[in-house]
């Protein structure tokens, strides 16, 4: 068998007709990540009959003289087929020393278990620990069953199920999260389809949190977009039609407390104590929606054309739909903004014919107490599965300069 450098035509057709591929183990990716200051190529590993057998994006860095590589969630290759593990891995290394990079990390999507969003087994793969000996036996370093996000990608993601009816998905979420949307198409949260021109609103909801900037995002919608493989979608307050609900949602409730009032006037000689409960129940709520409608007042005042409170980035590989990011501007929390952003995610790409949807990392579902409790809260409202992989594995070329680089960084 013979390692080569091969094309992105070539790499992109075999990585959709292998049965378990990513959005990182593409070329849209491998553009993104060169405005990123790493370089890359595409290498197949040929068999006799000029056949590609296996392959992967490889990313290098450069980093006080020391060139790392890094192939994004693993190569594409049956990692049961020991043999052929084996050349790629011996071909790969002589790939690595020939051009001076020390080592090469990977992270395969080789599933280990399948969670139920409630953190209860329901599957495991009994190849996983087969492949994790394979791996060691042939010098892959593994770092480790890392219950958070200490590596470059999450050893946990969860993934919506979208064959079943739009309705069954629909009830198929926390009733909590339906109570949440529903609320926010009242209260005139409406999701849209935005192009790059929007995206600096996704950066401004994350720049203090996420460790990529602006252009970071930009690269990506043009170089997936290529291809037409990438989605914006923002959510939106429409203040015109949140006045409106806020200024009816008032009113009724004043009808109800007036109506209250009257019975408690005509009851006034019997036992009023239950209606009296209910009328207190009742003007406390009229308060509160008093303030909505105030509030309702001044956004529209200050934002006649509407607030952006919520965005997503999503790419579609195969028959998944993956989002690369989502943000929320926090001072609008309370609209539910995002609950409603990921419910017609599901709902259009189910629409659409895809099967899943990725809405990626989580923490260890099984860690308790977790200090991503919150994250992993907000997505299993959705009754994803929550797939558990391998982790992150290091193979070094160059264990001299290895060593050296260890010591420094």
């Amino acid at each position: 068998m013979k390692l080569k450098e091969i094309t992105n035509d070539e790499f992109t057709k075999y990585a959709n007709s292998f049965p378990t591929k990513s959005v990182f183990q593409t070329t849209g990716y491998a553009f993104t990540m060169n405005k990123q200051y790493f370089d890359s190529v595409f290498l197949g590993l040929y068999d006799d009959n000029e056949q590609i057998k296996a392959a992967s994006l490889i990313l290098i860095s450069s980093t006080k003289g020391f060139k790392y590589a890094y192939a994004p969630r693993g190569f594409l290759i049956d990692y049961t087929d020991k043999d052929l593990l084996k050349e790629f891995t011996v071909q790969i290394k002589k790939f690595l020393s020939r051009n001076d990079i020390i080592a090469i990390k990977i992270n395969p999507l080789v599933i280990r278990n399948i969670y139920d969003y409630k953190s209860n087994l329901i599957a495991t793969n009994n190849k996983h620990e087969e492949i994790l000996n394979n791996l060691k036996s042939l010098g892959y370093n593994h770092t480790g069953f890392n219950n958070y996000f200490e590596n470059v990608r999450p050893r946990f993601e969860a993934i919506v199920d979208l064959t079943p009816d739009i309705e069954k998905l629909f009830m198929s979420c926390k009733k909590s999260l339906r109570t949440r949307v529903r609320r926010a198409h009242l209260n005139g949260i409406n999701i849209h389809r935005g192009d790059d021109k929007y995206i600096k609103y996704l950066y401004e909801q994350l720049k203090t949190t996420y460790p990529r900037g602006l252009k970071y995002f930009q690269d990506s919608y043009e170089f997936y977009g290529l291809n037409n493989l990438i989605d914006f979608y923002y959510a939106k307050i429409e203040t015109t039609t949140f006045l409106k609900q806020s200024q009816k949602m008032y009113e009724d409730q004043e009808q109800i407390v007036n109506d209250l009032s009257n019975d408690i006037i005509v009851e006034a000689k019997n036992d009023s104590s239950k209606k009296l409960s209910m009328k207190l129940e009742a003007d406390n709520l009229l308060a509160s929606y008093k303030n909505q409608l105030l509030k309702a007042t001044e956004l529209l005042k200050e934002f006649p054309d509407g607030i952006i409170t919520a965005c997503a980035l999503v790419i579609k590989n195969g028959d998944e739909a993956y989002i690369l990011i989502d943000s929320r501007d926090l001072k609008y929390s309370s609209f539910n903004s995002k609950h409603i952003l990921i419910w017609r995610l599901m709902e259009s790409y189910a629409k659409q014919g895809y099967k899943k949807l990725n809405l990626g990392g989580v923490s260890n579902v099984k860690q308790k107490p977790n200090k991503y409790q919150g994250l992993n809260d907000f997505k299993c409202q959705f009754n994803p599965k929550i797939y558990e992989y391998l982790g992150d594995f290091e193979l070094v070329a160059i264990k001299s300069l290895h060593l050296m680089y260890k010591a420094l960084k």
